[in-house]
């Protein structure tokens, strides 16, 4: 897809702050440190929209930004980073989900659905076994019956042999295809072009 345009819209941390429903949103969930912000200015061939840090967990807001003036992409807190103060935490799922929940059911009118959340992109790092975080969210998405697309970052950091191990240990843990997740490098542009035919079937 062309980017034309890409612009921070706003944060938020609760409904009321959302900005209103304008058209379809790619949302983008992970645990802190897997490379979302990366992974998302990849996709807009941007390099510093969606900041990023080298603090784990900084990102504690959900964050909005207008795509070509049609669909906007949500950045969802990262999750799971230990160092974050437990308080903190604690309000990260409750936020998630209730962005899945109330996005999702304030989008629909009588004739339909107008906007809201068209898929998720599910990222984890290659490297690591999901853990009870992830399944969370999958359960979440799946309760919800909101799409949603693995992703896995951060593939240039192994070889390929042990891509395959890896990817196949991920996809056991998740009762998943192996087919089904996405290899991804934000250094390289691996899977930059599957990802976008991904979200376009959604878009």
């Amino acid at each position: 897809m062309k980017i034309n345009s890409a612009e921070f819209l706003t944060s938020a941390v609760k409904p009321s702050q959302y900005p209103p429903v304008g058209g379809p949103e790619i949302a983008f969930a992970g645990r802190s440190n897997v490379g979302k912000s990366s992974l998302m200015n990849t996709l807009l061939s941007r390099k510093n929209l969606v900041k990023t840090s080298s603090t784990p967990g900084r990102t504690q807001t959900i964050n909005f930004f207008r795509i070509n003036d049609a669909f906007s992409f949500v950045d969802l807190p990262g999750y799971g980073y230990a160092k974050v103060p437990a308080a903190v935490q604690r309000r990260w799922g409750p936020m998630i989900e209730e962005y899945l929940k109330t996005r999702r059911i304030s989008a629909v009118s009588e004739r339909g659905l107008k906007g809201g959340v068209a898929g998720v992109v599910v990222i984890l790092d290659v490297r690591r076994i999901p853990g009870e975080g992830e399944h969370d969210l999958l359960d979440w998405l799946a309760h919800y019956e909101i799409p949603s697309h693995v992703v896995l970052t951060k593939a240039d950091k192994l070889k390929k042999g042990q891509l395959g191990k890896q990817r196949s240990a991920i996809a056991r843990e998740l009762s998943a295809d192996p087919a089904t997740l996405l290899l991804f490098s934000a250094v390289t542009g691996q899977g930059k072009r599957e990802l976008w035919t991904q979200l376009e079937t959604w878009l």
